[in-house]
């Protein structure tokens, strides 16, 4: 059975990834792309944000669980 994240999940996770995630990709000039969701907690790292940009943002696509799924270390 495929894990789910409750809305509460998912409202913590997008706070987040707009406050922490959107201004690292925004320096890194990035693009469509997926993003691992430890930065919201060890209980989330096995999550991914798939989003792309929007105008000075960012939008997220979907979520996706992946248990061989790694986070990616952004403060380059």
């Amino acid at each position: 059975m495929q894990p789910t994240l409750s809305d509460e999940d998912l409202g913590r996770i997008t706070d987040l990834f707009h406050e922490q995630i959107v201004p690292k990709l925004i320096r890194l000039h990035a693009r469509n792309g997926i993003v691992g969701c430890e930065f919201a907690g060890p209980r989330f790292k096995h999550w991914q944000i798939h989003s792309r940009p929007r105008g000075g943002d960012f939008d997220i696509v979907d979520f996706e669980y992946d248990e061989a799924g790694c986070g990616l270390d952004l403060d380059l």
